[in-house]
């Protein structure tokens, strides 16, 4: 993903402002807060789709592990900045699902990356296929976009 993405293309789009303790000494946000941002994000996400973790994951025979993440930084948020945490299911496939993701500042693109699961046995942390309701949820969330 590139700097010129537009945030209306994403289905999910969370608004969050920039806390004082996410800066650093440069005044901008400290680049680990990027990671958490995509967290809340995909958070959303999942109450978007109407299944919000852990709840609806718990009895399904798994859970989600993040296998997989990338964050590219072309510009810098600082302190107070009002961002928009964009979110998109890039791939479902049989026991994973990768997520598009970007931060803007208006229609400022900052961030870009990519966030992927996997759906796995939590006592032998083997892969197991993502539950039906789950692959559905995402399908009908991203077909409304």
């Amino acid at each position: 993903m590139d700097s010129s993405l537009d945030k209306h293309s994403f289905r999910l789009r969370h608004e969050l402002r920039v806390r004082w303790a996410e800066v650093d000494a440069q005044n901008i946000v400290f680049n680990a807060h990027y990671l958490a941002y995509f967290d809340i994000g995909i958070t959303e996400y999942w109450r978007a789709i109407g299944l919000p973790y852990p709840e609806n994951i718990a009895g399904s025979g798994g859970d989600l592990y993040v296998v997989k993440s990338l964050v590219n930084y072309h510009a810098a948020a600082r302190y107070d900045d009002q961002l928009e945490i964009c979110v998109r299911a890039a791939r479902v496939g049989n026991s994973s699902m990768a997520f598009d993701m970007a931060i803007f500042r208006g229609e400022t693109c900052l961030i870009t990356g990519e966030v992927v699961y996997v759906f796995a046995c939590p006592d032998e942390r083997k892969s197991r296929p993502l539950p039906a309701n789950l692959r559905d949820a995402v399908a009908s969330f991203e077909a409304r976009g």
